[in-house]
């Protein structure tokens, strides 16, 4: 099996947006008082609803290698307010003794982004430290604007974890990945030496088990003869652009039978914010705005354009088909 762990490919090319659904306003019968609503589950994909509508047959124009449009390559994820600069862009000549009081101030800050948060329990996902993660540019066209596969996973502490499965014992739930299309793509979430996460499977549901300050990544790994593409979001953040996620943007190519490791916030084309689990306050989409969405990821998977995609229903039938399906005699037509 080939692998790509250390060099990634971006897809590239003029994206068509998701189709979306105009949904008129509820109504409350002449009520002064709203009708009550539920709150949302959080997506880890929540730009979606905003994404323009186009067409869901215009797929995505693709381009060459070295002439990518500006709109192909997305602007990187920028750090949180507050977060210290690379050491790189802290050296500046003779004003270094200067700055010193300022850097000890940001690694102050820092730090305490990643303290046991006491207000909202469970883990967020930080913006940690610097990586070095290359990856290089690929023209990509989509089938569709819309994925054929998503997959989702919530992640939490040991306790969190407990309390989603109501008390249960996890040893009934435990998976070994998420998957989709039938298996032909698996998701997981390795901890720093790259072992897999403890992982449970409850309804439907796929729950990760993680550890305050503890480094993952995301591996997805391709199982089919196919090229696809995966855009990536973190709490309801894209990975590569620290935006909000939606099935708009662009994201890994994942190459026929490889696996790919998707390990941080993309700075640049070289250096990722590696991804750690810390407080909810202290995670990258909280410092950002909101923490609506802490505790998800999701991986959104795109065909490409002529490519034949085997589906679960359909693979369920060839798995199903009878090569006698006549085994007792039947009577005839009655005429």
């Amino acid at each position: 099996m080939r692998t790509l762990r250390n060099w990634s490919i971006l897809a590239v090319g003029v994206l068509a947006a998701a189709c979306a659904t105009n949904k008129p306003e509820p109504r409350n019968g002449g009520d002064d008082e709203p009708a009550p609503t539920t709150p949302a589950e959080p997506s880890a994909f929540p730009g979606q609803a905003e994404a323009p509508q186009t067409s869901a047959d215009e797929g995505s124009g693709s381009d060459t290698r070295s002439e990518a449009p500006a709109e192909a390559t997305p602007a990187p994820a920028s750090p949180p307010a507050g977060a210290s600069a690379p050491a790189a862009d802290k050296k500046s000549g003779g004003g270094a003794a200067k700055e010193a009081p300022r850097a000890s101030a940001e690694s102050r800050s820092s730090r305490r982004a990643i303290e046991k948060d006491e207000e909202r329990p469970g883990l967020g996902t930080t913006w940690g430290e610097t990586r070095s993660s290359h990856v290089s540019n690929a023209p990509f066209e989509r089938a569709s604007s819309n994925p054929f596969a998503v997959t989702t996973i919530r992640y939490n502490d040991q306790n969190g974890i407990a309390a989603m499965l109501h008390g249960a014992s996890p040893v009934s739930f435990t998976a070994d990945s998420a998957s989709a299309a039938g298996g032909a793509i698996s998701v997981r979430l390795l901890d720093e030496n790259g072992s897999p996460l403890p992982t449970f499977m409850d309804s439907g549901r796929t729950l990760v088990q993680g550890e305050h300050g503890g480094r993952y990544v995301i591996e997805v790994a391709n199982h089919s003869s196919n090229r696809f593409e995966a855009v990536v979001a973190v709490d309801g953040l894209d990975v590569v652009d620290g935006q909000p996620g939606s099935f708009s943007k662009r994201g890994y190519l994942i190459a026929p039978f490889a696996t790919v490791e998707i390990d941080g916030f993309r700075q640049n084309m070289d250096q990722v914010a590696a991804f750690r689990f810390g407080s909810v306050r202290g995670a990258y989409a909280s410092r950002k705005g909101s923490d609506r969405n802490v505790g998800v990821i999701g991986v959104a998977f795109f065909a490409e354009r002529g490519a034949q995609v085997w589906n679960e229903r359909e693979l369920v039938r060839r798995e199903s088909a009878d090569p006698f399906p006549g085994r007792f005699a039947s009577p005839p037509i009655a005429r």
